[in-house]
């Protein structure tokens, strides 16, 4: 049994400065997240992307802010359980959860938050004839590592800002990028379509619209694609790689059977002073809650996740006072001994 203050169900950003800030209060947390590593949408689905609204930063990889999130945590120890779903929750005669996954590992803590972003995702796959053969053999739903197809040939479906995105930064690592899209509009950004038709005319990508790829051709390893044009002609392309790119299918997955307020695909809090869901000691924090006026961005996420720790320290210790330091003052002190605060100056008595 692992036993913590806050367990934290989800590791994407949200979860992770939820440590830093129970942290600061002097509460351990654990974390589970069903995928193999920690950071969520910003580890899994787009490291290299970067991002534009983060306070203090006025660009950042999604993959430098998750490394940088980590080393923020790593004074406070916190624990993980990675790989594994949380599947059940039970509430105890002591008022503390017990959480089990998929592959039974329990965890006990009188708090928990529920930080898991949109869900768990799953792609929206073409309806294609042997897609499943081609799967990791040629056919990918995202890209993790852009250097895998260095030097290679490169096919891109989809109108959206992932597969424009992708295919201008993959005009600079493939040997030929093509991009496919049912029609001539896209829904991405107007900066992105820009710069598409840009690498067109260069010559860096071929753009093929309208068209839809309709077949997949190889014996073992995706070797081919047919594009089927509008008027019904079609084209037989050679690639090694086929990203179909239109979009992700968010799921609760089975947090949506644990008895929680749901709305749209989201959990109910019933206020914005800590985000508590309708169980008393469960709270939600991040993309995978909704209240009145909720945004889905990073930087709300940090500020809920912030008042939900305050939150949980009363309910850990209803006894207690806590009184607010600015880490300005008070620093920062670390699980593991670390001491990280400002340089006093020394004021001399005027004689």
């Amino acid at each position: 049994m692992i036993k913590t203050d806050i367990l934290i169900i989800g590791a994407g950003p949200t979860g992770l400065f939820a440590v830093f800030e129970a942290g600061l209060l002097q509460l351990k947390c654990h974390l589970i997240d069903a995928l193999p590593q920690a950071g969520g949408q910003c580890a899994e689905i787009y490291p290299k992307k970067p991002i534009y609204d983060i306070p203090g930063f006025p660009e950042v990889l999604a993959g430098d802010l998750v490394s940088n999130l980590m080393e923020q945590i790593k004074p406070f120890q916190p624990g993980f359980t990675l790989g594994e779903r949380a599947e059940t929750i039970e509430k105890q005669d002591d008022g503390t959860f017990i959480v089990t996954t998929n592959k039974g590992t329990k965890h006990q803590a009188p708090v928990v938050a529920i930080a898991g972003g949109l869900g768990s995702f799953e792609p929206r796959k073409p309806l294609l004839e042997n897609l499943s053969k081609y799967e990791d053999n040629g056919v990918a739903y995202m890209i993790k590592d852009p250097e895998v197809y260095r030097n290679r040939k490169v096919v891109i479906a989809g109108g959206g800002d992932s597969a424009l995105d992708w295919s201008i930064f993959l005009a600079d690592v493939a040997s030929e990028v093509t991009l496919v899209h049912r029609r001539n509009e896209f829904r991405g950004a107007l900066d992105s379509v820009e710069k598409v038709r840009h690498l067109k005319n260069q010559g860096k990508i071929n753009l093929i619209t309208p068209a839809e790829i309709v077949g997949l051709q190889g014996k073992d390893a995706l070797e081919a694609v047919v594009i089927e044009k509008t008027g019904g002609e079609k084209v037989v392309l050679p690639v090694d790689d086929y990203i179909p790119l239109f979009g992700l299918s968010p799921k609760l997955g089975p947090i949506g059977d644990w008895g929680l307020d749901i709305e749209k695909n989201a959990i109910k809090v019933d206020n914005t002073l800590d985000y508590q869901t309708n169980i008393p000691g469960i709270y939600a924090i991040g993309d995978v809650n909704t209240y009145p006026g909720k945004l889905k961005l990073i930087l709300c996420g940090f500020h809920e996740a912030t008042l939900m720790c305050q939150s949980a320290y009363q309910r850990i210790f209803p006894e207690k006072r806590y009184v607010m330091k600015y880490t300005t003052v008070g620093g920062v002190t670390g699980f593991d001994g670390s001491k990280k605060e400002a340089e006093k100056s020394v004021v001399k008595s005027i004689e």
